[in-house]
C-alpha cells in the first residue's frame, strides 16, 4: 500500500485488509514529516499482518514510485511464503466488496496476472503527448517542480534528435500502475537476471509506474488479462475521479472490488464499504462498464455544458462551447440607416424583444430604454466590450423562451462577427451599403466622410466575408441597399416570418423609408474620388431613385 496523505484513513483500510487475512505492506512517502509516520507506526503498531517498507520520495512521475513498489513488494514475497498474489493499492484506494471475496476470486485463478498492458500505438489515453517519446528521450526533470527545464530538455533531445536504446527483449507497454500480479509473475520480475539495467533504463522514462510492471510482466506472466482489477476513472486532463458520499450507489454498481480515489472525509463511504460480509455488494464479475456512461456524461457537461451556457472550467478554452448561444435570434444590419422608425415598426410586428444597436459606439440600447436586463446584464459599454461574446451569450441565456432581435452595424464592435456567423441560432439579415446613407448627411469635411466610408466597407466586407464562409451556420439574407429600397417589402415579410409575425397575414405596412435626396450624387462623387461604394449597388447617376408604384397594400412611406 503506497501512503502519502490522509494516513488516518490509510491506517482504517490497511487494518481492514489484514482483517481480512491478507498481510499488508506500507509504504509511506519520504515526504511526509516523520512525526506524521511515527504515529502510524505506532497506531498499527498491535498488528502483526502490517509492516512497513523502507521510505523513497514519491514524486508524481519519477521513479521513485517504482522503487517503492519494487522494496514493499520483495519484504511482503520475503515474510509471507504462501501468498498468490500481491494487489498493489494506495491509502486511497477503498475495498467495495468482502476481503474474502476476492481472495476467494484469485484463487480460482491462481496463474492469472490482473494488470493493464498495451503497446503505445495502441494506447489512446495519456494525457498531454509523449506517448512513444517517453521511452526514446530522458526525463531527468520534475515535470511538477521544474516545468520549464522538464520542456526545454524535451526540445533540445528533439533538435538534436537524441533517441535512447531499448534494453533487449523488452517491448514498452503502458497502463493503469494499480495492478495484482501473480508470485510467480512479480518473483520473475523483481529477480530478473537483466533487472539491473531495466531499472537503469526506466530511470530515466517518463511516469515510470505506468510503464515498468506493465513491460516486464508481458516478459513473464503465463496468463495476462489486461485489466485493472481497481476502479479508477480519469478527466480529460488525465487527472483521476474523487469518489465522494453521493457516489455511493454508483459504486455499488461498479461490482468491482477496490475502487480510488476516495475522498479522506467521505465517511459515508468508509462505513459503507469496511463493513462485513452481510453488508456489503453481492457478488458478481467486476464490471467498471456499467457506470462507463455515466462518467461520460460527466465529462461532457464539464468540457462542453449546455447549450449557451459557459462554466469556469471550460471557459479558458475556445472551442468548448456546446453552442454559443441557447436560443435563436436575429441581428438587423442596414435597417436602422434606411427606416427612420424600423425599431418600434420591428416591435409592433414581430413576437420578439427588440432592441436597438446593442454594440454600437455607445451603450448597448436595451429594450425599451432599459439600463438592466435579465439577470443583471448591464448596458455600459466598457462593460460590454471588455467580452462582447460573453456579453451576446449572457443575453441570450437570460432570456430563454423569447426571442431576441438586435441591430447591427459597420460602427458597431466588429469582434463578434465571426461568433455571428459560426452560430446556427443567428439570422442575419443585411442592407449592404447602408452606411453611406448617414454619411451622405454628415457634416464632416469630405475627406473625412471618403476615409469613414472606406474604413466601413472594409468593415462591412469582412462580415459579409464571414457570412458567407464555409465555417458559417447563420441563417443570412443578403440585399445590396439599391435592390432592397426598390421593393422593401418581400425583404421585410421574409425577416418578419423568420422571427414569427404577430398576425398571420402579410404586412400591411412598411416603415418610413428616410430621405435619400442627393444620395446618388453623393455616391458619385466618392466614385469621382477613387472610393468605389460597391456594396452600395448600382444606383442610377444624376436622379433621384424613384419610390415603388403606389398600392392600398403594401406601400412604402417616404418623406
Amino acid at each position: 500500500m503506497l501512503v502519502h496523505t490522509a494516513l488516518g484513513r490509510a491506517e482504517q483500510v490497511a487494518r481492514h485488509w489484514s482483517a481480512g487475512g491478507c498481510p499488508v505492506v506500507i509504504h509511506c512517502d519520504a515526504r511526509v514529516p516523520d512525526r506524521q509516520y511515527g504515529r502510524l507506526q505506532r497506531a498499527v503498531a498491535d498488528d502483526p499482518g502490517i509492516s512497513f517498507a523502507r521510505r523513497y520520495r514519491c514524486e508524481w512521475g519519477t521513479w521513485g514510485l517504482v522503487a517503492a513498489t519494487q522494496d514493499a513488494s520483495e519484504r511482503l514475497l520475503r515474510a509471507h511464503p504462501d501468498i498468490g498474489h500481491v494487489f498493489l493499492t494506495s491509502g486511497s484506494c477503498l475495498p467495495l466488496r468482502p476481503v474474502q471475496e476476492l481472495v476467494n476470486y484469485l484463487a480460482a485463478r491462481p496463474m492469472t496476472d490482473f494488470i493493464e498492458s498495451a503497446t503505445t500505438e495502441d494506447v489512446t489515453w495519456p494525457v498531454g503527448g509523449l506517448d512513444r517519446e517517453r521511452f526514446l528521450l530522458r526525463f531527468p526533470f520534475s515535470w511538477k517542480r521544474h516545468r520549464r527545464l522538464f520542456d526545454g530538455y524535451v526540445r533540445l533531445q528533439r533538435r538534436v534528435g537524441f533517441s535512447r536504446r531499448l534494453p533487449p527483449g523488452i517491448v514498452p507497454h503502458m497502463g493503469s500502475q494499480w495492478w495484482c500480479l501473480t508470485r510467480r509473475t512479480l518473483s520473475a520480475i523483481l529477480e530478473d537476471p537483466n533487472r539491473r539495467a531495466y531499472d537503469r533504463y526506466f530511470r530515466k522514462v517518463w511516469i515510470p509506474d505506468e510503464s515498468y510492471f506493465q513491460t516486464l510482466a508481458r516478459r513473464w506472466s503465463r496468463q495476462l488479462e489486461s485489466r485493472s482489477l481497481t476502479l479508477s476513472k480519469f478527466d480529460f486532463q488525465g487527472k483521476p475521479h474523487i469518489f465522494y458520499d453521493d457516489h455511493l450507489q454508483l459504486l455499488r454498481r461498479s461490482d468491482c472490488f477496490v475502487a480510488r480515489k476516495i475522498w479522506p472525509r467521505a465517511g459515508k463511504l468508509y462505513r459503507a464499504f469496511l463493513t462485513d460480509g452481510q453488508g456489503a455488494m453481492k457478488r458478481a464479475e467486476p464490471n467498471p462498464g456499467k457506470i462507463d456512461r455515466i462518467f461520460e456524461k460527466a465529462s461532457g457537461l464539464r468540457t462542453r455544458g449546455r447549450t449557451g451556457l459557459y462554466m469556469q472550467s471550460r471557459y479558458p478554452n475556445e472551442g468548448w462551447d456546446n453552442g454559443l448561444t441557447a436560443g435563436r435570434y436575429s441581428v438587423f444590419q442596414g435597417f436602422t440607416e434606411v427606416f427612420e422608425d424600423f425599431v418600434p415598426w420591428l416591435e409592433r410586428h414581430a413576437t420578439a424583444r427588440v432592441h436597438g444597436h446593442l454594440f454600437g459606439p455607445g451603450d448597448a440600447a436595451f429594450a425599451g430604454g432599459q439600463q438592466i436586463l435579465n439577470g443583471g446584464l448591464l448596458s455600459d459599454a466598457v462593460l460590454r466590450d471588455y467580452a462582447p461574446r460573453d456579453f451576446l451569450t449572457n443575453l441570450i441565456w437570460n432570456t430563454r423562451g423569447e426571442r431576441q432581435v438586435f441591430q447591427f452595424s459597420a460602427w458597431a464592435n466588429q469582434a463578434l462577427i465571426w461568433d455571428i456567423a459560426k452560430d446556427p441560432n443567428a439570422h442575419v439579415s443585411v442592407i449592404t451599403g447602408a452606411w453611406a446613407v448617414p454619411l451622405s448627411r454628415s457634416e464632416l469635411g469630405f475627406a473625412e466622410v471618403r476615409a469613414e466610408a472606406a474604413r466601413l466597407q472594409k468593415q462591412e466586407s469582412a462580415f459579409l466575408e464571414a457570412l458567407r464562409s464555409p465555417y458559417a451556420r447563420a441563417r443570412v439574407m443578403v440585399w445590396s441597399m439599391a435592390h432592397f429600397i426598390r421593393a422593401p417589402m418581400v425583404p421585410l415579410q421574409s425577416a418578419i416570418e423568420v422571427i414569427g409575425p404577430r398576425k398571420a397575414a402579410p404586412l400591411a405596412e412598411a416603415p418610413t423609408l428616410v430621405s435619400l435626396e442627393g444620395f446618388p450624387q453623393f455616391l458619385q462623387t466618392l466614385k469621382n474620388n477613387g472610393m468605389h461604394p460597391f456594396l452600395v449597388g448600382d444606383f442610377p447617376t444624376g436622379t433621384e431613385p424613384q419610390p415603388p408604384p403606389q398600392q392600398a397594400r403594401p406601400y412604402l412611406v417616404r418623406q
